[in-house]
């Protein structure tokens, strides 16, 4: 995959959704990052919430190029704001960070990691003192400190190290029954090939299902490659075909297979059924919900984002269970961890969350607990969600397409389009319902929409479909390509 020209010149520093990212060598450098780093080390000790006395900073890393080094570096960032610094030993899942922090009862976590973006990328996440990613405010302030020019020497010394991928791995041994696991995919003789991309996520699940899954368990492209095969370490199709082969393979040499993918930092997960079809959390999320709604019969609200399978909803609700329905965006889901009682949050791209976990996405935790429910129906991947689907309203396929408009005037004319000239039939269908939560969704039917969300800050509109088949989802995603770029 080519990639895009470097730019020349830094990029400002500016927090998206989750963290600052950037270019390697070019946005992310050790002189950027040191005063980004102290200046959110101090906002963790500024905004500590009363009765914690923690002075205590988990840092962590991913595996991409300088990732440790970095880490390190910006330790003495940490110590340099009278903080102490602890820093895992070797490269975590992101979540094991959140799961540290917690545990220990820290200030919060710093962790050097670009999630999924391209090889070229790296960045800053930064987790707050709940175990979840910090909300804007948090990282506006922190801008606002970077703007003041306040001055902290970074003070080298000794970093105090710790098993931060044990110890979250030993947390989720506490939560599950993994003997009774193994034994359960043995009895249905589903083998689990696993694909963490080359990421943090590398061994853990082997790991965690331990010598007994000797021949059940396989992991793939597990060994550390900064380049991620020259790939984004991302869970979409395109970019799984070793793992989609793997599992055909298996299932066509007579034992079914399911397939789990985490991306480069560990916090998202999608699948691969025995067929080799992509499944994404529009289809994981239902099967989650039924689990822990009827099988393990655990309370809470179910928290999806507009952009989430209509299946998720009808699934609660066959439960008995409440729907928020919240704008796109994991921290939107993690208020609401925190505010309430939330039985399991999700998102489209792979992030998932459990009132029973942390308010944090954790690919490890909701992969354990997709076995759980195919050891738990009997079925593996495929089967199991088809009978799903035919129990909640039928089949149905999603779909997504990002499309670059030509410029930012471009985009205001097609919002302002939007905005006073709704569409009232897409593709041949009538618009039954408008719904403004975030951007703009279609509704033409039962588990058929269309969602128009803009980018934040560039002309990028992405569009969502969902519909009774392929042939229409792509339709009407060819449909609204048109309409936008007629605008």
């Amino acid at each position: 995959m080519a990639s895009a020209p470097l730019p020349l010149s830094p990029a400002p520093i500016k927090f998206g959704t989750d963290g600052w990212r950037g270019i390697t060598g070019v946005d992310i450098t050790v002189e950027r990052l040191l005063p980004v780093a102290a200046a959110a080390a101090q906002e963790l000790a500024h905004r500590a919430p009363e009765g914690l006395n923690s002075r205590t900073v988990v840092i962590g890393y991913d595996r991409r190029f300088l990732a440790p080094e970095l880490a390190e570096a910006i330790a003495a960032a940490v110590r340099g704001c009278e903080l102490e610094p602890l820093l895992t030993d070797t490269a975590v899942p992101t979540p094991a960070c959140s799961w540290a922090v917690v545990e220990r009862k820290a200030l919060g976590a710093l962790v050097i990691t670009a999630s999924h973006n391209p090889p070229e990328w790296l960045g800053l996440k930064i987790k707050g003192p709940f175990g979840g990613s910090v909300e804007g405010d948090f990282t506006a302030a922190v801008e606002r400190r970077l703007a003041a020019g306040g001055i902290t020497a970074p003070i080298k010394a000794e970093v105090p190290r710790f098993d931060g991928r044990g110890e979250h791995l030993e947390g989720l041994r506490r939560k599950l029954d993994l003997s009774a696991l193994v034994d359960g995919l043995k009895a249905i003789n589903l083998k689990v090939i696993v694909d963490p991309m080359h990421g943090s996520a590398a061994g853990c699940v082997t790991e965690l299902l331990g010598p007994e899954a000797a021949g059940v368990v396989e992991e793939i492209r597990s060994e550390r490659d900064p380049l991620f095969g020259g790939h984004p370490p991302e869970p979409l199709a395109p970019y799984l075909g070793a793992l989609i082969a793997a599992v055909k393979a298996s299932t066509a040499a007579g034992t079914p297979a399911v397939g789990l993918v985490f991306d480069g930092d560990g916090d998202r997960i999608a699948a691969v059924d025995e067929t080799g079809r992509f499944c994404s959390t529009q289809l994981l999320m239902p099967l989650l919900i039924d689990h822990l709604a009827r099988a393990r019969q655990l309370p809470g609200t179910v928290v999806k984002t507009v952009s989430g399978s209509d299946l998720m909803r009808l699934v609660a609700e066959a439960q008995g269970r409440k729907v928020l329905e919240l704008a796109v965006g994991f921290k939107y889901i993690a208020a609401e961890m925190l505010a309430g009682d939330v039985l399991i949050g999700g998102e489209e791209s792979g992030g998932v969350g459990f009132g029973m976990h942390l308010p944090e996405r954790d690919a490890l935790f909701a992969a354990m607990l997709v076995l759980e429910a195919l050891v738990e129906g009997k079925q593996p991947l495929g089967a199991r969600l088809d009978a799903l689907q035919q129990q909640h309203g039928g089949s149905s396929h999603y779909d997504r397409l990002d499309l670059r408009l030509a410029d930012m005037e471009a985009r205001r004319r097609l919002e302002t389009l939007l905005d006073q000239s709704t569409p009232s039939s897409v593709a041949g269908a009538d618009v039954l319902e408008v719904i403004s939560t975030d951007g703009i969704k279609l509704r033409m039917g039962p588990n058929h929409w269309l969602m128009l969300r803009f980018s934040g800050t560039e002309p990028l509109l992405r569009l969502y479909c969902e519909g009774p088949d392929a042939e229409r989802v792509n339709e009407v995603l060819a449909w609204a390509r048109q309409f936008a770029e007629a605008a």
